[in-house]
């Protein structure tokens, strides 16, 4: 798994169970739609003030989409709503598209000032296209449906906000090279992936880094990871298997996953070097 979504891990597997519907979201979301109607506006004088798109305020005020906090904030100022929005948002229990073991590391990870993850599974969540992500899904057993798909979809490209909305965040990815070899839903998908991939290396808080598909020595042996820091400087890590994810607050498991994470920073390609492979792997295909 790979991402926590619904039955999906960190990395971004495909996903496994119905997305959660929350009664607190569909509160929160009638909550929004009456200040809204209060303040005189339709949902589309109301998405550019608050500088998001019309579809998602619809699905926001449905109850389908979990309100990010630039959201709630924005709202708050523009519909005047005395505080309401603030405190009706702190009582949200359930984000459709997230698995409920995904949930605490996906809070965290929308603060974090550090976050650093190695996959060998499958391209890891934050750095999916579209087209990727779809086919993970798609391939998912036991079958999704359409409306699993779509929200899971959802729920993974907000996520995917962070590497641009939060610039002081340092992201770091180690990346196996058989993930891009595989060719996970044909040419064409690996090709705009590679793209996306390299688009994103140019970012100046994001570091990727690719490891060689022959490596003697290597300190992931034991799996993927996840550590972030917290922006008291706490660190957490996370790991996820097929149905489960566990979290990790103990300091002295966290400083081992530290250890073999820097490891393989120095096993790994360079920065420049790993660039370099995935632009001869894209010329390749």
């Amino acid at each position: 798994m790979a991402d926590g979504t619904s039955g999906t891990s960190g990395s971004g597997c495909g996903g496994g169970g119905e997305p959660e519907v929350s009664d607190s979201l569909r509160t929160f979301g009638e909550v929004v739609k009456g200040f809204r109607k209060r303040a005189g506006l339709t949902q589309e004088e109301f998405a550019p003030r608050v500088g998001y798109s019309l579809p998602t305020v619809a699905s926001i005020e449905q109850g389908r989409r979990f309100p990010q906090r630039d959201f709630v904030e924005r709202a708050e100022d523009v519909l005047d709503a005395c505080g309401i929005l603030r405190g009706a948002a702190r009582h949200l229990s359930r984000q459709p598209g997230l698995a409920s073991w995904f949930r605490q590391w996906a809070r965290l990870e929308a603060e974090a000032v550090s976050l650093y993850t190695y996959e060998c599974r499958l391209l890891p969540g934050l750095l999916q296209t579209e087209a990727y992500a779809r086919t993970l899904f798609v391939n998912q057993l036991p079958p999704l449906g359409d409306h699993q798909i779509e929200a899971q979809w959802v729920a993974r490209a907000e996520r995917q906000r962070l590497l641009r909305e939060r610039p002081n965040t340092a992201f770091s990815f180690i990346l196996e090279e058989h993930l891009f070899l595989r060719r996970t839903g044909g040419v064409e998908v690996t090709r705009g992936l590679i793209d996306h991939v390299l688009g994103l290396a140019e970012l100046r808080n994001v570091e990727i880094q690719v490891m060689p598909q022959v490596q003697e020595d290597h300190a992931g042996l034991h799996g993927p990871m996840r550590l972030l820091e917290t922006p008291e400087n706490k660190w957490f890590g996370y790991c996820e298997g097929q149905e489960s994810g566990q979290f990790i607050s103990d300091s002295k498991v966290v400083s081992t996953l530290q250890m073999r994470y820097a490891r393989m920073r120095s096993q790994a390609h360079s920065l420049g070097d790993s660039l370099g492979l995935l632009r001869r792997m894209r010329g390749a295909l």
